[in-house]
């Protein structure tokens, strides 16, 4: 199984480009490989828009500074690199081939900012996604920590997958193994193991983390 993950910075480049770029991002997400993409800081309305861009089924969860959303999404979309952050914020879970059931959103934190980790059940085990807090480690390890706790628990025997920016490079999460990644973007796991090393896509200027791509097997399987 191909599993992504990448933060794409609320929609913006580096340097800014002064406009929307939604089409550039949806673009790059249909024409990669992958089963499992797991997003952070995604602009709230472009989740369902990115998985019939990307022929998905997507799932999103709310994060941060979604309050007076329309009015958030009207100055995003005329000027991104203005509002920044302040256009409001989602993760989310886009899935090809595989069809998610149960969905299920845990808040981990809502100071300084609101955090959550979402999961859906599938025929290869339970999905998740985290974005952890950032600029402390002691909070990014707790936010991981947590999270692995609620997917365990939403799993039980079934194999987990836990991808994202645990704004940590060595993310502890009890009873998930680091599967690979770079730098804080990671992928963790139970009864999978990686294929071979994460590798990290072209992006362009677009966002200012890049996409990274684990390969996964199923732990005890030949291929």
């Amino acid at each position: 199984m191909l599993v992504l993950s990448w933060n794409l910075y609320h929609g913006r480049s580096v340097p800014p480009s002064g406009r929307n770029l939604y089409r550039e991002f949806a673009e790059k997400l249909a024409g990669w490989q992958w089963d499992v993409a797991l997003l952070q800081e995604v602009p709230p309305w472009w989740p369902h828009a990115l998985g019939a861009d990307c022929r998905a089924e997507a799932h999103l969860a709310l994060t941060s500074r979604n309050l007076f959303l329309p009015l958030r999404r009207f100055i995003a979309e005329r000027r991104p690199d203005v509002i920044k952050s302040n256009g409001g914020g989602s993760n989310a879970i886009l899935l090809r081939g595989l069809y998610g059931t149960d969905p299920r959103v845990a808040v981990l934190r809502t100071v300084p900012e609101r955090r959550v980790v979402h999961g859906v059940r599938t025929s290869e085990g339970w999905i998740a996604n985290l974005h952890a807090q950032v600029h402390s480690e002691k909070r990014a390890q707790s936010d991981t920590a947590a999270a692995a706790a609620h997917v365990l628990g939403w799993a039980g025997d079934a194999p987990v997958i836990l991808g994202g920016d645990f704004n940590t490079r060595a993310p502890r999460a009890p009873g998930l193994t680091d599967l690979g990644g770079y730098r804080v973007d990671r992928v963790l796991g139970r009864g999978w193991v990686a294929a071979g090393p994460a590798r990290t896509l072209d992006h362009g200027r677009l966002s200012d983390h890049p996409p990274v791509v684990v390969d996964l097997n199923r732990e005890g399987s030949k291929a």
